[in-house]
């Protein structure tokens, strides 16, 4: 079975431009695909995630982590605010998120609000699929989630589980620590995938027992320098393959393996 991981930062570059999501997607080539920061506007009907499972016949489980604005590309900042800055913060802002900073880099750019979150794609059949609640930390925007979808390969149960955590400055080794409670037990063919916000040293102290699938820089997409996108699976899962993928028009760069279990 083959599995990606991919942070689509709501389909926009780190300028605010669009770039072919579902293109990117279907380069990876997943069975089962978790997708992070998807986004979907409000007055609209499909997330990103959701466009991508209906043009390549994924079957969606998606969950809403924070309310957010998406802004105009940086090309239609005032002039007075510097493109340096934007890049920074980027095009997306939290609500509630209020810094002097922020409010420098977005001053003069029009947005749309919406909804963003973590979805978990899959193509083999699923049996059932769980949401599992990490809570909101100080400092966050976003009460975060991790969704587990026990799939079937050849007649065979795997708990695959996808997640976008906190960064490790807002307290996430506490939401590592709920989320090891909820995993299943490591006796199971399990995998655990998504945008880590932390190196793997300490992601792999984080779920003793289970081991990292892949090992390559992800981030920043054009000139990675850290891997915060991982794959992590139990004993009894064995990762045939594994890469980091090309830059697929992100801030981060998608991970793939092939798996297998007995």
């Amino acid at each position: 079975m083959s599995l990606a991981t991919f942070n689509v930062h709501s389909g926009v570059d780190t300028r605010g431009h669009d770039f072919d999501v579902v293109a990117a997607c279907a380069s990876l080539d997943a069975d089962v695909l978790v997708l992070q920061e998807s986004w979907r506007a409000d007055g609209e009907t499909a997330s990103t995630a959701a466009r991508v499972a209906d043009r390549l016949g994924y079957r969606i489980t998606e969950q809403p982590t924070a309310r957010t604005k998406l802004h105009a590309p940086i090309d239609a900042l005032a002039p007075r605010v510097g493109s340096r800055l934007g890049r920074v913060y980027g095009p997306l802002l939290f609500e509630g998120e209020d810094t002097r900073g922020a409010r420098r880099a977005h001053e003069g750019r029009p947005f749309r609000t919406g909804q963003w979150g973590v979805a978990v794609l899959s193509r083999v059949p699923v049996i059932e699929t769980t949401i599992l609640p990490l809570g909101k930390l100080r400092g966050d925007y976003a009460q975060r989630v991790a969704i587990r979808c026990d799939v079937e390969i050849d007649g065979r149960p795997l708990a695959a589980i996808g997640t976008h955590m906190s960064h490790l400055t807002q307290g996430s080794p506490r939401q590592y620590l709920r989320l090891r409670r909820l995993l299943p037990p490591k006796s199971r063919a399990a995998v655990l995938a998504g945008d880590m916000n932390l190196w793997g040293p300490p992601v792999s102290a984080a779920f003793p027992g289970w081991r990292r699938a892949v090992r390559g820089r992800t981030w920043p997409a054009h000139q990675p320098h850290s891997q915060l996108d991982h794959v992590l699976v139990t004993p009894s899962v064995t990762a045939v393959e594994g890469s980091v993928a090309p830059d697929l028009g992100s801030d981060h760069r998608a991970v793939r393996v092939v798996l297998s279990f007995a």
